[in-house]
């Protein structure tokens, strides 16, 4: 098969024949951009199918025309040689179902994406120093920028000129213009930044160092020197060519505009000119010939520093001829001391020593004795055997001088003329005497806790008054803990942060040792002191508390204690305040006791605990706080009698039947207590009935259920009122409550209504029975049995006609009892919830 491009020219062959006349398309794209941004569509001119022939920087999308950027296009790659000029790309896309061949030119828009550059980062230039203001100077160094149009266009100013200089530009020149009158004696190099900015929207710049140098020029005159000599001295004896005096002069130009040529002035006299000469080079003033005088002369010399365009400097120099003098006796010395080049070397502390045999040599005939001066302490002069012997008279201390200068004085036998003076000097020389010591032997310093490891807390200073490496100084901790002390700056360093809740203080021994072999020490002691900051907050013993009370508390009363701490110190650690955060609940905290008390009343039976968040507030700043959970649960207090709700009111009344079973239950007594535990169990007992004989009904003291004990007879037809004592089970007085009960034994069921309770009621109720109820079933069952046997005794006669009237009675009762079962369950009521 062919590929595309192959297709693509058989195609254009193929159709070279139908190409119509087209003109060229042209899209425009800025450089720089992402790929896949849009720079036109074909769609708007010419129908699908499109293709491009060339597919390197741009595509086209098949079916809607659409031309997008292939890749970033950078201008200045696409077209380096067309920077001042359009940069374009030519292509051709086949479009429709004839394929028809559309010439399109992409036009590639420059941005200001370079920056001016200069070739050389250094540009150098000299300007002579007369340049008149105004004068511009070449710059040929110019930025260059690779894009076009205004981005292309730069624009120059300078930084650092101080007003000495401008720039000056026009289309192709670019130039240096001086402002302000240069001197190169004052300022000889300017050291300038040429800025170069671009015309872009968002400018871009490029700079370079321009360094000018003034070039000299001869506008400056010879001077003499102030320290030039203005006297001179010359012995008696003076041989051609000896030094008298050396004269200097500068001129502040430079090279040939700087030389200076020294001569006498014409106005000098003629012994003069005959005596001395002038280096017209140096200036230098010597002897022209040997000199011998008996007498004084002094001579005044003009001298001329000359330069050309300038008129001379002149200084005058005074020159003292002096006469031979006789000569002068002098001393011979001989070192018995060490000693360096004629300087005797003394150890301090060494105990008096002889240093030196001195002797005098005189030409003349008259023998001269020697003396010290009166300040040449601490030393002696002996005369011994015709010499002098020089000693130290006590020991010397390096610290207290280093170096004597012991005159030696010369004068004749009767001391009325002195004929001289020699100075010898001594040095003393340093031992490892002196430890090292401290300004003070003890120093504090404070530190906030929590400070940065490594901080420098305090520099140590120790002195030692010995020299050199004797009194050269090294510190140490003995025990530095968290500190660090650098070995020669003495500055102690924190190493680590400190935690004044961990130590407060810090005792540290600071030794400072020389470098004497042995060495000696002395030490310092620094206290540091931990400053605390808030860092903790108020601690309480227990993350959550818990408090039990009676529902019975007082006012007041103190709930339990609530223990709350602050390890920091000062205000940091005094607790400000302790709060209950919950609204509306009966306690309150006592700051003073630190403990929780009951500011109202409680009862269990509307809320049987209390949950509260007590924050605690120390006296920092910023202050810190902590909040903790406490849980107050309220015991329960005997305080609520039990409530009947079944039988609603004494009056309540139920109907029974006579045939009723022994053992069924008849109905039953609901009562609640809304204490709780022991003061809400309920116990119930009959205390009383009415009538007053056995009662056939029995009570469960624990579910207060009433039931029939013993099958039912005629004497039991009637009604009957129980009284039921209803008791909770607090301690050690449970409450109470009574209720009458209203049962009436009847055939008939009619509907039971009592009008009025029996009247009597006991004064004092009866304990809870503790024996079971079985028992009393069981004693109620003897007491019938004798009954009955004692009515069999007296009317044993009417046994039989008593048994058939029962007979037919009580099946006619039977009768009748079917036929109300329905009346009969609608009268048993609220007594007999459980029918």
């Amino acid at each position: 098969m062919m590929n595309w491009t192959t297709l693509q020219w058989v195609l254009l062959l193929a159709s070279a024949v139908r190409i119509q006349s087209i003109g060229k398309l042209c899209f425009t794209v800025l450089e720089e951009q992402e790929a896949g941004v849009k720079i036109g569509s074909l769609s708007r001119n010419y129908s699908a199918p499109y293709q491009l022939h060339d597919e390197t920087h741009i595509r086209v999308d098949e079916s809607t025309g659409d031309l997008f950027t292939k890749e970033r296009i950078d201008r200045e790659t696409l077209c380096p040689t067309h920077q001042d000029g359009d940069c374009s790309f030519p292509n051709t896309a086949l479009v429709g179902l004839n394929f028809d061949l559309v010439p399109i030119i992409i036009v590639v828009d420059d941005v200001n994406d370079n920056a001016p550059i200069f070739e050389r980062n250094e540009i150098h230039i000299r300007i002579p120093e007369d340049a008149s203001n105004g004068t511009g100077f070449p710059l040929d160094d110019q930025a260059q920028d690779k894009d076009t149009g205004n981005n292309g266009l730069i624009h120059y100013h300078l930084i650092g000129s101080d007003g000495f200089f401008g720039i000056r530009q026009d289309r192709y020149e670019l130039e240096l213009v001086v402002q302000r009158e240069l001197d190169r004696e004052t300022q000889e190099n300017h050291f300038l930044v040429l800025v170069a900015v671009d015309g872009g929207s968002v400018p871009l710049s490029a700079t370079a160092n321009l360094i000018v140098t003034v070039r000299d020029v001869d506008d400056n005159c010879p001077e003499f020197d102030a320290d030039s000599p203005i006297t001179a001295i010359v012995a008696g004896l003076g041989i051609k060519g000896a030094a008298v005096a050396q004269l200097k002069a500068t001129d502040k130009d430079l090279g040939k505009n700087a030389q200076i040529t020294f001569s006498f002035s014409r106005q000098i006299s003629d012994r003069a000119k005959a005596l001395f000469h002038v280096d017209g080079h140096t200036g230098l003033i010597s002897l022209a010939v040997d000199v011998q005088v008996d007498s004084s002369e002094k001579h005044m010399l003009k001298v001329l520093a000359n330069s050309p365009l300038c008129p001379p400097a002149q200084t005058q120099v005074t020159v003292d001829i002096k006469p031979l003098a006789s000569p002068e006796p002098t001393i011979k010395i001989r070192f018995v001391a060490e000693h360096k080049n004629q300087v005797i070397v003394l150890q301090e502390n060494e105990p008096p020593t002889v240093l030196a045999l001195l002797e005098i040599q005189d030409t003349s005939s008259d023998k001269g004795t020697l003396s010290l001066e009166a300040d040449s302490m601490p030393f002696s002069l002996k005369p011994q055997k015709g010499s002098y012997l020089l000693s130290s008279s006590k020991p010397l201390d390096f610290e207290m001088c280093r170096e004597y200068d012991v005159t030696v004085v010369i004068s004749d036998p009767h001391g009325t003329r002195l004929h001289g003076r020699k100075v010898i000097k001594v040095v003393v020389e340093d031992v490892n005497d002196n430890a090292p010591k401290f300004n003070q032997t003890q120093y504090e310093k404070d530190i906030k806790e929590n400070n940065r490891p490594g901080m420098s807390l305090l520099e140590m200073q120790a002195t030692d008054a010995d020299a050199d490496l004797f009194g050269t100084v090294k510190y140490r901790l003995t025990d530095g803990g968290p500190f660090s002390i650098h070995e020669e700056t003495g500055v102690i360093s924190v190493a680590e942060s400190l935690d004044r809740e961990q130590q407060e203080t810090y005792v540290l021994t600071v030794l400072a040792r020389d470098g004497g072999d042995p060495s000696q020490e002395g030490f310092a002691v620094v206290i540091v002191r931990v400053l605390d900051l808030n860092d903790n907050p108020p601690a309480f013993s227990t993350p959550h508390f818990y408090f039990f009370v009676s529902e019975s508390l007082p006012r007041l009363s103190q709930v339990g204690k609530i223990p709350v701490s602050d390890v920091d110190d000062g205000d940091n650690g005094r607790i400000m305040d302790v709060r209950i955060l919950n609204e509306k609940v009966p306690f309150a905290m006592d700051l003073a006791q630190g403990s929780l008390r009951s500011t109202g009343e409680v009862d269990r039976e509307m809320q049987d605990r209390y949950e509260l968040l007590v924050v605690a507030v120390d006296g920092g700043r910023p202050a810190l706080s902590t909040t903790v959970k406490i849980t107050v649960f309220v015991e329960d207090v005997n305080d609520n009698k039990p409530q009947v709700l079944l039988p609603s009111s004494n009056l309540s009344c139920l109907t029974i039947s006579p045939a009723t079973q022994a053992g069924s239950m008849i109905t039953k007594i609901y009562a609640i207590d809304e204490d709780s535990g022991m003061n809400s169990d309920i116990t119930y007992q009959i205390v009383a009935s009415e009538p007053a004989l056995q009662s056939p009904f029995q009570i469960d003291q624990h579910s207060g259920n009433i039931s029939l004990v013993q099958r039912l007879s005629g004497e039991d037809y009637g009604m009957h009122h129980l009284f039921v004592v209803v008791r909770d089970g607090g301690k050690p007085d449970p409450l109470q409550t009574t209720v009458w009960v209203n049962l009436l034994v009847n055939e008939t069921l009619e509907k039971c209504q009592v009008s009025a309770v029996p009247e009597y009621l006991p004064a004092t109720l009866p304990p809870p029975k503790t024996l079971p109820v079985k028992d009393c079933r069981g004693e109620s069952n003897a007491w019938l049995v004798l009954l009955c046997g004692l009515g069999l005794m007296i009317i044993s006669g009417g046994v039989l006609l008593v048994l058939a009237v029962v007979f037919i009675k009580h099946k006619h009762t039977k009768r009748k009892v079917k036929k109300r079962n329905t009346w009969e369950s609608g009268n048993l009521c609220e007594l007999n919830p459980l029918n």
